[in-house]
């Protein structure tokens, strides 16, 4: 495989030399854009493997733009948001963003985080399959089917279920959960996992008020309903 290539989507040319140059070193292809309508005219117009979106952006603004990529593509999303901004993490990671990094950050971060996102969509297991209740996990294919009926996952919600599912009944804090899914070295906010969860459970049809795959444990964490 090639290298792969990053979007870094922010309206400040310092911040994309910054971390575009890390990328670089790091064996990256990136293209650079200004605005959000410029992110979208890259999208189209080359085969972009992750996109840095900074959430403020004139004119289109970061929000709108993930709203409009969402729309024709899974290309894993890391936002870039102001650290007093909880909010537009909240709504960024519903929306579809994968993960963030608040600013001010490190370019080594956010190198780190680039590498573990794009390590969720990579395959681990040639042949691994899993039949759980009415969950059947196919690990080589990237398929989930709940009941017969295929239910469509972004990688880090396949990673996520591919966690809970590696020990059906067993309770897994967020924390386990996170070096599990994001890396030991993630130190972002453990609620990114609810978000996730929540996500999860509406893609596998899973209903939020009464869930009867992925159960919450109270004051402890989440659990896979066994067999």
């Amino acid at each position: 495989m090639g290298a792969r290539t990053v979007l870094v989507v922010d309206d400040e040319q310092s911040i994309r030399e910054l971390v575009g140059g890390y990328l670089r070193r790091d064996g990256f292809e990136v293209v650079e854009a200004g605005s959000g309508e410029q992110a979208l005219a890259a999208l189209a117009a080359s085969r972009i493997d992750l996109v840095i979106l900074d959430v403020r952006l004139p004119g289109i603004d970061g929000m709108e733009t993930l709203r409009r990529v969402r729309r024709t593509s899974s290309v894993p999303v890391l936002l870039l948001t102001a650290r007093a901004e909880e909010a537009d993490r909240i709504v960024g990671l519903e929306l579809g963003a994968d993960d963030y990094v608040t600013k001010p950050f490190s370019p080594r971060e956010v190198v780190a985080r680039v590498r573990a996102i794009l390590r969720r969509g990579d395959p681990t297991s040639a042949d691994e399959r899993m039949v759980i209740g009415e969950l059947r996990i196919d690990a080589a294919a990237h398929e989930v089917t709940v009941g017969g009926e295929p239910a469509v996952l972004t990688a880090l919600e396949f990673d996520l279920l591919g966690a809970l599912a590696t020990a059906p009944g067993r309770v897994f804090t967020r924390r386990q959960l996170i070096e599990r899914v994001w890396g030991w070295d993630f130190y972002g906010d453990e609620r990114i996992v609810d978000v996730h969860i929540r996500k999860l459970r509406r893609a596998l049809g899973d209903p939020a008020e009464d869930p009867r795959l992925i159960l919450t444990v109270r004051g402890v964490g989440y659990k896979l309903a066994g067999s």
